[in-house]
């Protein structure tokens, strides 16, 4: 049941673009892997509570307290998991070897721990992976060096530093050759990241040639010749179980997600029983599988190798809330992407969840994760057509409807705490247009595979066009974009990421590919994963053209910022149309006036109610619980602003406002309502201000409270503010926009500064704000006159009302004096420097709380040459030598070049422990008076991280 989006397209700006041609995207060994649904992730050592430094008594103790390979391949059956990855030479575990090792170096246990665990799982079909590190930094943090480099230069007749990297690659290079030679059942290597020994002297290759049936797992690096790619504990999704959200490698790369299962502490056992959220660990695993990615789910084993009580107590659920949903999960796919399937993601009344769906055949499984506020679910069919409902745990067979494009499962009674699933029956796809009849200049885009895709080569606004062969109906475009980016601003171990989805479309339909005339349709694309649909009506003609003015992504993540690839669009003709109504369709309740009942294609039921200028519909039977405020959605169309009267039970109407569309697709607002306890009145009708048509309503519990609808608001200038003596003055932009389907009414953007403070620039206000929308202000802030600047963090406010409820949400500009012997200082994550590639993660140690990660880098790196900070703006009032001070965090010896006005840089070399514990270094540089120009980089290897720069004049030589 692989999804074929065969769409014609003709790329009038853009690039056909595939995967490097080494890559092993898909290959036999990997099956085993693309059945499985999980893997155990175990990271036991040394130095696992009670840490230990000598080897020898750590075995002893792993014995004595009755270690079993058994256990571990029990409670990975539990989990449903197919595999276990073992870390135990581990940079932050003693680099222990749980083997007996003829190659010295670090800790070797004389009991075979892997070979009994690999036999173990062989015996259950369980699969063994070992986990290998590159990295050596962290050999003697406890103050004990667990790295022999004495022992391992012995070994090979010369001396070798296992403390840097070249000298640990060529140890753990020797590893790798040992265990492929001692453990042929074993499974394959999880790598965390890379040595450049290893890609000097071919490693990889030698294990596709000794051991072709391994697999290779690279952790958050997207290695070619590797099998798997992990993507390591993400968080900040909305819901925070949806961890593909921020996932960054698109199918049919076979992907991980490597997560804690307790809430708390570290990836080892440190001494306590940490909790292990239910309903997050749950919801992972479920989303996961939506996605075709697998959860390498880590628990914290003890040094006997048992778990904390609270990770078995989740086993043990596992072991029996898995069993009856088990077929929905193993060796099947997520829907909604490359395999087809519906749609995934947000559905009605807060309901969220996935898809998956065998390999083959015409099922389906829609797994409701969170349920909705009502007894129902609805969500996009993408075209299929559904034959029978039933719920997997229960076999209760369910109600239905479809039609306008959307699947509703009716009545729902029972649901299950965390995942209730239902087993839907379809006859295939339909309404779409075969790829043989189309037409492209992109054959990426037509050729079925994901493996190729269409890419816009950095330009915006672009467009494609799709020719039918010939003159024909055309009601909706379902869009694949490739899934190689988050779905929301975010950063990855520092790495600025973003979603490089379409955000603000139009959409033209032609006869002859030159005369479009007005767009069809115009809006904005949710940033989600899984197939997009934009609905276009009822429109004829045989050229369709997709026009895309904007991204999502935002220019703090320059990879993602005005970027697009786009996988496979397809074209449909028509929807499924069941001949069940859902309930509250506005074509069965009563009309009066010229209210008439019009052909809707895309409108639930196929129907609207139009001419409400001078007419009215009226239900009479909107049923609710119990007295109090209800959600009342209304599904509207109309071609210009429009103004539709709801009137409740009698009541003083209420006026709402409907924004210009299209006349047959239809739009929501939702508004707050009181109801009575059972049967209520609900009649609509129109104003003179426009001739609205309404679809259908829906009636739901408010959301709660605490709910907010979800924004994204920037302060420029970002970062703290460092003043001079006196009176200061800053010019303040924000911007807020809307990045949900809620609406915001009343609408207000505008500082808030603290007395005596001034501020030139009025209130920034809008009626309402949609999706996508935004809303920006510039103002002028002066401080108190004939004083310095206190310190202060002055709030830039955007308020407003959301179903009738006020909200507000912040963003802040924070002042600090700069001490007296300093002329200029400036934050590294201040919005006026530019930081290429690097970016801005949170250290609560630095000045402001963040400091710029990921600076320089080079070839084989895992950085990036371009990524940088340049402090631009750089004035002083005279020219001479100066102090410069550079506040930075690192972990080992690093070099920064600085660079002052393009001259010749300067290699800053420090040294320090811990990521996040500032230190500070001086340099004299010579600057002009005005304005200046610094630059911190490295082009060859990575630099330490950047929290600020400060000026002093002249050079004391320290």
């Amino acid at each position: 049941m692989r999804l074929r989006l065969v769409v014609a397209l003709v790329a009038l700006a853009g690039l056909l673009t595939a995967l490097p041609a080494r890559a092993e995207v898909v290959h036999p060994r990997q099956q085993w892997l693309r059945d499985s649904t999980a893997g155990l992730f175990l990271h036991w050592g040394m130095f696992t509570a009670p840490r230990h430094t000598d080897c020898a008594a750590w075995e002893k103790d792993v014995t004595d307290g009755g270690w079993t390979p058994g256990y571990w391949i029990d409670q990975a059956r539990d989990l449903g998991a197919s595999y276990i990855v073992l870390a135990t030479f581990h940079s932050a575990l003693g680099y222990a070897r749980p083997w007996p090792s003829a190659v010295p170096g670090s800790c070797s246990t004389r009991r075979d721990f892997l070979g009994e665990l690999v036999e173990a799982g062989r015996a259950k079909n369980v699969r063994i992976m070992l986990y290998m590190t590159d990295d050596p930094q962290w050999h003697d943090n406890t103050g004990v060096e667990m790295l022999d480099s004495a022992a391992y230069s012995a070994y090979k007749g010369r001396q070798v530093d296992l403390t840097t990297r070249p000298g640990f690659g060529e140890y753990s290079y020797d590893l790798f050759l040992e265990v492929m030679d001692r453990y042929p059942d074993l499974a394959g290597f999880w790598i965390d990241n890379e040595n450049e020994y290893w890609q000097q002297n071919g490693l990889y290759e030698k294990v596709r040639a000794k051991r072709p049936d391994w697999l290779l797992s690279n952790n958050n690096t997207d290695t070619p010749i590797m099998d798997t790619v992990s993507n390591e504990q993400k968080t900040g999704m909305i819901p925070a179980y949806d961890y593909p959200q921020a996932a960054w490698t698109p199918m049919p790369r076979l992907v991980e997600a490597d997560y804690k299962l307790p809430t708390t502490g570290d990836w080892w056992y440190d001494g306590s029983d940490h909790p292990v959220d239910f309903r997050l660990s749950t919801g992972r695993y479920i989303t996961n599988a939506g996605s075709s990615m697998k959860s390498l789910m880590a628990e914290t084993a003890m040094v006997n190798g048992r778990f904390p009580p609270q990770q078995e107590r989740f086993n043990a659920f596992m072991s029996t809330w898995l069993p009856p949903i088990q077929e929905s999960l193993r060796a099947t796919e997520g829907g909604g992407y490359m395999y087809g399937g519906m749609q995934p993601g947000s559905w009605n009344d807060g309901a969220h969840g996935v898809i998956t769906l065998p390999r083959s055949g015409n099922l389906q499984y829609v797994h409701v994760i969170t349920r909705p506020s009502t007894d129902q679910v609805r969500l996009r069919d993408n075209g299929y057509r559904v034959t029978g409902i039933s719920d997997l745990r229960t076999g209760e067979p369910m109600r239905f409807t479809q039609s306008g494009g959307y699947l509703t499962i009716l009545g729902i009674t029972r649901w299950d705490d965390y995942d209730t699933v239902f087993k839907v029956e379809t006859a295939g796809r339909q309404g779409f247009y075969p790829r043989k009849a189309l037409r492209s200049s992109a054959p990426a885009l037509v050729d079925g595979s994901f493996e190729s895709y269409w890419d816009s080569g950095g330009r915006l606004p672009v467009s494609v066009t799709l020719d039918l062969g010939r003159r024909d109906k055309v009601a909706y475009l379902a869009v694949n974009q490739r899934e190689w980016s988050p779905t929301y601003a975010r950063s990855t171990f520092g790495r600025p990421e973003d979603s490089a989805r379409i955000k603000d479309y139009r959409v033209y339909v032609s006869d002859d590919g030159r005369r479009w005339g007005a767009p069809a349709r115009s809006g904005v694309l949710r940033s989600a994963r899984g197939t997009q649909v934009i609905d276009l009506g009822e429109r004829h003609g045989r050229y369709v053209k997709l026009e895309v003015l904007s991204t999502w992504a935002g220019a703090q993540a320059p990879r993602f910022y005005r970027k697009l690839r786009i996988d496979e669009i397809q074209v449909a003709r028509s929807y499924p149309l069941s001949r069940d109504a859902l309930p509250l369709e506005a074509e069965r309740q009563r009309r009066s006036g010229t209210a008439r009942v019009e052909d809707c294609p895309a409108c639930s039921g196929g129907a609207q109610v139009t001419g409400l200028r001078h007419g009215s519909v009226t239900y009479r039977d909107v049923t609710a619980p119990a007295a109090g405020e209800y959600r009342l959605q209304l599904d509207h169309t109309s071609t210009a602003p429009a103004t539709v009267s709801i009137t409740v039970n009698g009541a003083a109407p209420l006026q709402v406002q409907v924004p210009a569309g299209a006349k047959d697709v239809p739009m929501s607002t939702a508004l707050p309502v009181t109801l009575n306890a059972g049967a209520n009145t609900i009649a609509l009708s129109g104003t003179p201000s426009g001739d609205a048509g309404v679809d259908r309503i829906a009636v739901a519990p408010m959301p709660p409270a605490s709910y907010t609808p979800r924004t994204t608001m920037t302060v420029d200038p970002s970062g703290l503010q460092w003043a001079g003596p006196g009176q200061q003055t800053w010019k303040v932009t924000a911007t807020l926009r809307l990045d949900s389907d809620d609406v915001l009414d009343q609408v207000a953007l505008a500082p808030d500064v603290p007395a005596g403070w001034t501020v030139q620039g009025q209130a920034i206000t809008a009626d309402t704000v949609r999706l996508g929308q935004t809303l920006t202000g510039t103002w002028t802030l002066t401080s108190p006159p004939g004083k310095d600047v206190e310190p202060t963090d002055i709030p830039v406010n955007a308020s407003f009302h959301s179903l009738g409820r006020p909200g507000t949400v912040t963003g802040q500009l924070g002042v600090r004096r700069r001490p007296a012997d300093r002329v200029f200082m400036r934050e590294a994550e201040d919005s006026r420097n530019k930081i290429g590639q690097a970016g801005i993660t949170a250290c609560a140690a630095c000045s402001g709380g963040q400091k710029v990660r990921n600076i320089g880098g080079g070839p084989d790196q895992g950085s990036e040459p371009d990524a940088y900070v340049l402090f631009e703006d750089v004035n002083v009032e005279t020219a001479g030598r100066y102090t410069l001070y550079a506040d930075f965090t690192v972990n080992g010896p690093r070099s920064y070049f600085v660079t002052v006005n393009g001259a010749t840089p300067i290699e800053v070399k420090v040294n320090g422990v811990g990521n996040n514990t500032p230190y500070t270094v001086s340099l004299p540089v010579t600057l002009k008076a005005g304005t200046n120009t610094v630059k911190f980089h490295n082009d060859t290897t990575p630099a330490p991280d950047l929290d600020r720069i400060a000026l002093e004049p002249g050079w004391s030589g320290m």
